[in-house]
């Protein structure tokens, strides 16, 4: 009876032992993932519809996006004066959406914004991103009905080769532990992620 008692006792606090190095990896790894999304800027496209005119035209105006992001936040040097710079001028990018739908032969209304949005994990060519809240530019089509497609605007992420991203991240203010972060190899960031993830769930249910 004794022996099963230390057993049972020794269970419990092993099951404590484990929830509390839980605890503490979830608010390490959402304390990362905040600090990360303080220093970028994503791109969130939003088509129509699933259908594939509309998803080809989706990719139309996220490139027209792109190269006049690129120009707009050419010297920007951390996320505060990206921030500014994209919002003075959402009215142009809503403009170059609209006249690419419009020369696509298409009279969908389009909406630009520059917004706090939530993410799930991405995987990209270089890189793979946590869950989580970051500040996005949101272009919606249309009914913005359709599988939507989104990078990072800035720094410019996406657009770089493996070579040049670390240099591109540090330079716009991302910190080493940052970079490392995104790009650990070896399936190295999973287990991070995957807390990041279960930490935005429950926020989220404490918040409804």
């Amino acid at each position: 009876m004794v022996q099963n008692r230390k057993k049972l006792r020794i269970l419990e606090i092993s099951l404590m032992a484990g929830l509390l190095i839980a605890l503490l990896w979830g608010m390490w790894s959402l304390h990362a993932q905040r600090a990360l999304a303080d220093r970028v800027v994503r791109l969130h496209i939003l088509a129509n519809s699933d259908s594939e005119a509309d998803q080809a035209l989706k990719l139309k105006v996220r490139d027209a996006i792109l190269s006049r992001a690129e120009k707009i936040l050419k010297g920007s040097d951390d996320r505060e004066a990206a921030e500014r710079a994209l919002r003075a001028e959402l009215p142009a990018l809503e403009a170059i959406a609209a006249e690419e739908i419009w020369a696509e032969g298409y009279d969908y209304p389009v909406r630009a914004e520059l917004t706090e949005t939530e993410f799930p994990t991405r995987e990209y060519d270089n890189f793979t991103l946590p869950a989580g809240k970051y500040l996005a530019v949101r272009i919606v089509i249309g009914d913005g009905a359709g599988h939507n497609w989104w990078c990072v605007v800035f720094p410019p992420l996406c657009a770089e080769t493996t070579a040049n991203f670390s240099q591109t991240a540090m330079a716009a203010g991302l910190s080493e532990s940052d970079v490392k972060l995104v790009t650990e190899e070896n399936g190295g960031y999973v287990l991070k992620f995957k807390s990041i993830e279960l930490w935005e769930k429950v926020r989220q249910m404490l918040a409804d």
